[in-house]
């Protein structure tokens, strides 16, 4: 017996369709970061040679 049946049986409503949830748009550090994965890479570089050159500049 399906299920359709035994719902009609019981006096139970049709079933309710499930609705597939609707997709978050990502954030803007998600999108980005998937666009360029090297990104974190080459800003971290950036920042230890700009922290090294000011620790040099400093005990100058």
């Amino acid at each position: 017996m399906g299920e359709a049946k035994r719902r009609q049986e019981l006096g139970l409503p049709p079933r309710e369709k499930k609705k597939k949830n609707e997709e978050k748009k990502a954030g803007f550090m998600n999108n980005l970061s998937a666009k360029y994965p090297f990104l974190p890479f080459i800003l971290g570089g950036v920042l230890l040679t700009v922290l090294i050159v000011d620790l040099v500049n400093y005990y100058k």
